[in-house]
């Protein structure tokens, strides 16, 4: 996914890294986030608040709180906020995708069980 100013990309692998890359400073990975036990099936930034979240097969979802800064010399940062479990893990599918409401912090789910 790519955040609202542009210049920021994350992306999720089934070898359960999220990987953050700032596009002014590198090719490489800026961080490399590892919290989910299973791959993850979607990554994705909040359209208007400093949110991104992951879904992975482990049935969870994972919240960060995430600041661009306009100084190139600033670093992201980067804060866990919350995991949210209750999808149930069906035939090794967990949650399968989510998304955010376009104007309100919530975080909508879908997973393999329904």
């Amino acid at each position: 996914d790519v955040h609202p100013s542009g210049d920021h990309i994350i992306a999720g692998s089934l070898d359960r890294k999220m990987v953050w890359f700032d596009l002014d400073l590198s090719e490489t990975p800026y961080k490399t986030l590892r919290y989910h036990e299973k791959g993850l099936r979607h990554v994705s930034f909040h359209p208007r608040y400093p949110l991104m979240a992951s879904a992975s097969d482990d049935g969870s979802v994972h919240v960060f709180h995430n600041t661009v800064y306009s100084d190139l010399m600033r670093n992201p940062l980067i804060v866990p906020v919350k995991i949210l479990r209750g999808h149930g893990i069906v035939k090794k599918l967990g949650v399968l995708s989510f998304a955010f409401h376009p104007s309100q912090p919530w975080l909508f789910s879908a997973g393999a069980d329904g």
